[in-house]
C-alpha cells in the first residue's frame, strides 16, 4: 500500500503521532453502543485519526476527503469504512442533505490551516445541526478563537463562535508530530454548543456589526461603524470610545440593537 504524498495546495500535513491522534479522538463526546453519535472527520488523510474513531462503539464515523489519492488509500486500508467516506470538498457539502435522518452531526479533524476559518464559518452556518467540534488547527488561530474580550487576538470569528459555542483550548501540538512538519505549532480546540438558541437581536445585523467593528480594529468603534453605517445623525453610544476587542458577545448584542434603532429605521 503506497503512502499518500502530502500536497501543498491542499495544506496537507499528515499527523504521524498515534498518541496525539488518540487524544484528539478521546476529546470528542459520543453516544452509546445502542445509539451511537454521528461524526464526520474532515480530511482523513492517511487515516491516523480515523482508525481510533472507528474503534469507538459509541460513534458512527463518516469522512470527507478531497484528495483522490487519500480516498484510494483509505478504501484499501479501511474497506468497511469506504461506503461512509465522502469524496469531495467539505466546504461545498450540503450537510443536512448528506446526512438525512441525522439530528446532530459532530465534526472532528486535523484541519488544513489554509481553510480552518472557512470550516468554522460553515459550522456556524449549521450551528443547530453541529453540537460539537474537535479540531486541530494552527496554534495562533486556536488562541484567537478561545480568547476572552480584551485580548489583541480576540477578533471576528472569536465573537461569532463564542456567541453560540463554548470554546476550550485543549492542548498544544509540536511541529515534529507531522509529515511534513509545518513551520508553526498547532493546537486542539473543542467547541460545544451553548444554551443560546437565539440572540436577543437581529442575528444578520449582529454579524454585520461585529465585522464592521473589527474592520478598522485600531480605531474606536464610532469610526469603524460610521464607515459601514453612516454617521448615526450625531447620536452616540457609550461603547463608541471602545475598541472592538474590548466588547463581549453580550455587549455586541446591545450595540446591534442600538444600531438597529438608529440606523436601520432611519
Amino acid at each position: 500500500m503506497t503512502e499518500v504524498r502530502a500536497k501543498k495546495a491542499l495544506g496537507q500535513h499528515f499527523l504521524v503521532d498515534l498518541n496525539i491522534a488518540r487524544k484528539i479522538c478521546d476529546a470528542l463526546s459520543g453516544g452509546t453502543a445502542e445509539a451511537p453519535a454521528t461524526v464526520l472527520e474532515v480530511g482523513c488523510g492517511m487515516g491516523v485519526l480515523t482508525q481510533f474513531l472507528l474503534q469507538r462503539g459509541d460513534l458512527t464515523t463518516y469522512g470527507a476527503e478531497i484528495d483522490t489519492e487519500s480516498v484510494d488509500y483509505l478504501h484499501d486500508r479501511f474497506p468497511a469504512f469506504a461506503p461512509r467516506l465522502i469524496a469531495g470538498d467539505f466546504l461545498k457539502m450540503d450537510l443536512r442533505a448528506a446526512f438525512p435522518g441525522v439530528s446532530a452531526l459532530r465534526i472532528i479533524g486535523n484541519f488544513p490551516y489554509n481553510i480552518s476559518s472557512q470550516i468554522f464559518f460553515k459550522i456556524l452556518e449549521h450551528r443547530d445541526f453541529v453540537p460539537e467540534c474537535v479540531g486541530m488547527i494552527q496554534k495562533e488561530v486556536a488562541v484567537r478563537l478561545a480568547e476572552p474580550p480584551g485580548s489583541k487576538e480576540y477578533g471576528i470569528l472569536s465573537v461569532l463562535l463564542q456567541a453560540w459555542y463554548d470554546i476550550e483550548y485543549l492542548f498544544t501540538v509540536s511541529e515534529s508530530v507531522f509529515n511534513p512538519p509545518p513551520k508553526v505549532k498547532s493546537a486542539v480546540i473543542r467547541l460545544r454548543r451553548n444554551g443560546v438558541a437565539q440572540l436577543d437581536c437581529d442575528e444578520r445585523l449582529f454579524v454585520r456589526v461585529v465585522k464592521a467593528s473589527f474592520g478598522q480594529r485600531r480605531k474606536m468603534i464610532r469610526n469603524s461603524l460610521r464607515a459601514a453605517f453612516g454617521d448615526f445623525g450625531g447620536a452616540e453610544h457609550p461603547f463608541f470610545t471602545s475598541r472592538a476587542e474590548q466588547l463581549s458577545v453580550g455587549q455586541f448584542v446591545e450595540l446591534t440593537n442600538w444600531v438597529s434603532e438608529h440606523v436601520i429605521k432611519n
